[in-house]
């Protein structure tokens, strides 16, 4: 089965509590406080294995958690940090935030790593929190929580070149007939389900890979038919060949083939238009094929290069590929994302963004007031509450950051009832 779209759960792994403690050897005068850092936890990272050629995998894998850190120890030992999760994908996977739609990662190259999910640092332990005025805490924090997503991964094939076309042009048995691949052929619509990739070798000794897609009908880029599912695989071509049935056999003007599929491609994706596009006029040992070549020429213009072809008897195959390895070797990939940095490209652009709110106040049905944010949920999970030092830390904390204030202006009084995340708490004033 060919699985080029999953939708997977990926979470970084938290950090390593810090410690409290006290050293307590017999000769060491004020021992004071020994309590280590917790250790740092593990990064989700994605690398490229070009031994892979789809999703299948993620399929029935969809949950991704890296391990955490390891808590600190006494005697001021610091815990180990994680090692990092390494999730194998292949070439040509595109990831995205399945919330912000932002992309992540762009993964092309054999070995190519980017870090999905950011495990979380390790809590700090009290000897972390000694000061001249307080030179003995009894204070340490919990791990930061890794960061975790849910992530759209799309496969779109790596291919120099693009066979598209209504269905049962004969794009299979031209890809069939040109390299070793050996995609099935059959006299029905839609025979070719998933895409097939294979090397062609042209007489020269030069070689490209080329795709063959299901076959595109009017209306695809809106889903109708199979090559909705596929489209995205043209993208990552450099050269599009457009095999055209030039017989009639179906029916069907191949001018008018013409004008569909190239209105589907600018439909899915204008960019696609920029690609240089080959017109290839399959079937020419029918009859018929010569009178409808002529008239298709005289609608299409000089400017467009038609290669007349039989995939059946192998007639024309030779120039077309010339023609093809021409067209791959001065055409230029087109990324689909432009990573500046990863090209040493370092532009520095100041826009005007509003700064998110640091907390949320709402009231529920019952009247109990709601706080909530990523910043001050963080830090509730990394505060310590068995400890009376980094409950009273917490609060400060809330305090600095204008919890308290925001809740008086909403009506709060002593004795209400607030609660944060699942944990409710008493408002004192």
């Amino acid at each position: 089965m060919f699985v080029d779209q999953v939708k997977v759960y990926v979470k970084g792994g938290d950090g390593g509590n810090g410690m409290v403690a006290f050293r307590r050897e017999k000769y060491v005068p004020k021992g004071g406080p020994a309590g280590g850092d917790g250790g740092n936890g593990a990064d989700v990272v994605f690398e490229v294995d070009e031994g892979l050629r789809t999703l299948m995998d993620f399929r029935y894998q969809r949950h991704f958690k890296a391990q955490r850190g390891e808590h600190g120890m006494s005697k001021s030992q610091h815990g180990k940090n994680a090692t990092d999760m390494v999730v194998k994908v292949p070439p040509g996977t595109v990831v995205m935030d399945d919330d912000t739609k932002e992309v992540i990662a762009d993964l092309t190259e054999h070995g190519q790593r980017a870090v999905i999910a950011r495990g979380g640092r390790g809590g700090r332990g009290n000897t972390r929190f000694a000061t001249p005025a307080n030179p003995a805490p009894e204070l340490s924090e919990n791990g930061e929580p890794g960061q975790e997503r849910y992530i759209v991964m799309e496969l779109k094939l790596l291919a120099d070149v693009g066979l598209v076309g209504f269905p049962s042009v004969g794009k299979s048995t031209l890809l069939s007939v040109v390299s070793a691949a050996r995609p099935k052929i059959a006299e029905y619509h839609f025979t070719t389900i998933v895409p097939n990739l294979g090397v062609v070798e042209t007489e020269d000794g030069r070689s490209f890979v080329m795709a063959d897609l299901p076959g595109l009908i009017e209306g695809a880029h809106e889903g109708v038919g199979l090559g909705h599912q596929f489209l995205r695989h043209i993208e990552r071509t450099r050269v599009i060949v457009h095999v055209i049935d030039m017989s009639g056999m179906e029916g069907r003007d191949p001018y008018e083939d013409y004008v569909t599929i190239n209105n589907e491609l600018k439909e899915y994706n204008l960019r696609l238009t920029e690609r240089p596009q080959i017109v290839v006029a399959n079937k020419m040992d029918m009859p018929d094929s010569e009178e409808n070549l002529a008239a298709f020429k005289e609608k299409i213009g000089e400017e467009v290069p038609v290669f007349p072809i039989s995939a059946v008897t192998r007639e024309g195959l030779k120039e077309l590929l010339f023609a093809v390895a021409d067209m791959v070797d001065k055409t230029p990939e087109f990324p689909l994302a432009d990573f500046e940095e990863e090209k040493g490209i370092h532009r520095v652009m100041y826009k005007h963004e509003d700064q998110p709110a640091e907390f949320l106040i709402t009231r529920d049905s019952a009247g109990v007031f709601v706080v909530s944010g990523a910043k001050v949920e963080k830090l509730f999970k990394m505060t310590d509450f068995s400890r009376e030092d980094s409950v009273r830390r917490f609060a400060r904390q809330l305090r600095s950051m204008g919890v308290d204030d925001a809740l008086r202006e909403r009506g709060a009084e002593d004795g209400d009832i607030v609660r944060l995340l699942d944990y409710e708490f008493e408002f004192v004033e």
